[in-house]
């Protein structure tokens, strides 16, 4: 069998008095996450999929009617439904799925753009500095809630990659395996982007010293920043085969990026780039207990082919059980979604060799 899921719902998971990290607390912490399939009565067949920088905790099917996550279409099938389903390599016949979106995020997790309990309003530039590390710790108490006694797997690219090696070191015993994609265990920039990031952000006419919620948005510069974003994750090539003709390719791109600056949150992109460039597992290897799936494609510009080698390398040494993959494409990170198919035969196999 190999169908697509139906009537997703949206679903927001909160707890009380959650303290951070870096310092403070958040009120109301909020998870937004979707499930696909059916626990088991030993509750230990879940899977945890989390998402890429911007997107969200949609990652299969379609919603049934008003029933979207915060931001996202309602029209729009999950980022990874090539992957995620009855049949397909992450089986939902077999798997309890549970998409988890991020804190600092834009769709429906606590962020930016959520409601503030002390002044009504949504936090804005005085959210709190979040790091993966506190939403893996968010990700672990909604899963307790849904009664998961331990994680077949934990699935994610880029970012998700991250909190996938993030779950490893900071709840070592409760999973089996991850399978981190187009990522690496430590991110290669640090903290010098989020200034530049900051100042294009307020380039916007709108901007009104990040108070925009009532001002109209600044839609216009995430339009940029998300098309300068589309063409360096590989969007052109990824297009390539269905749209030759390079002016309704661009044009293409371009309408993609107005979607998407509708629906997110400028505040959001600078609270998550902040998580990102904190992160850095590299010194907790020998924490790892899981298997581990790693999968590069060698033509990405963020995480590039020629480092895998060297990470995969040092994973072994440390006494992880590492398979290490990359793939063939032209993708670069966009691979392990555009090219799904070509990699979905070795997830099937990971996930099963999870359960001998």
């Amino acid at each position: 069998m190999d169908a697509t899921l139906d009537h997703v719902e949206g679903r927001t998971f909160t707890t009380r008095d959650f303290n951070l990290d870096l310092g403070g607390t958040l009120p109301d912490c909020r998870v937004a996450y979707e499930t696909y399939g059916t626990l088991n009565a030993a509750a230990d067949n879940a899977i945890l999929v989390t998402h890429g920088y911007t997107s969200s905790a949609h990652v299969a099917g379609r919603y049934a009617p008003g029933k979207a996550a915060k931001g996202v279409p309602e029209d729009q099938p999950g980022w990874w439904d090539a992957l995620i389903g009855p049949g397909k390599a992450i089986d939902t016949t077999r798997y309890f799925v549970v998409g988890a979106n991020a804190l600092g995020s834009a769709h429906g997790s606590s962020g930016p753009n959520t409601i503030d309990p002390a002044t009504g309003k949504p936090y804005g530039p005085t959210f709190p500095d979040v790091t993966l590390r506190d939403s893996v710790r968010a990700q672990k108490l909604l899963l307790d809630s849904l009664g998961v006694r331990r994680l077949h797997a934990v699935v994610g690219p880029s970012m998700g990659g991250f909190q996938a090696f993030q779950w490893a070191v900071t709840f070592p015993d409760f999973m089996r395996g991850i399978v981190p994609t187009v990522t690496a265990p430590r991110m290669r920039s640090g903290l010098e982007a989020i200034e530049a990031l900051t100042k294009r952000l307020a380039t916007d006419p709108n901007w009104n010293g990040g108070w925009y919620y009532e001002n109209g948005g600044i839609r216009t510069v995430l339009e940029a920043i998300r098309y300068d974003t589309l063409v360096q994750y590989g969007q052109r090539e990824l297009l390539a085969a269905v749209i030759p003709d390079p002016a309704a390719r661009e044009a293409a791109i371009r309408a993609t990026a107005r979607a998407w600056a509708a629906n997110y949150d400028g505040h959001s992109l600078v609270a998550l780039r902040k998580a990102i460039s904190r992160f850095d597992i590299t010194d907790e290897y020998a924490k790892i207990k899981a298997k581990v799936l790693y999968v590069i494609a060698p033509n990405d510009k963020l995480f590039p082919g020629t480092i895998g080698p060297g990470y995969a390398a040092d994973l072994r040494k440390a006494g992880v059980d590492i398979t290490y993959v990359e793939l063939v494409t032209d993708k670069g990170h966009l691979a392990s979604h555009a090219d799904a198919e070509q990699w979905a035969p070795m997830l099937r196999a990971f996930l099963e060799r999870l359960a001998g």
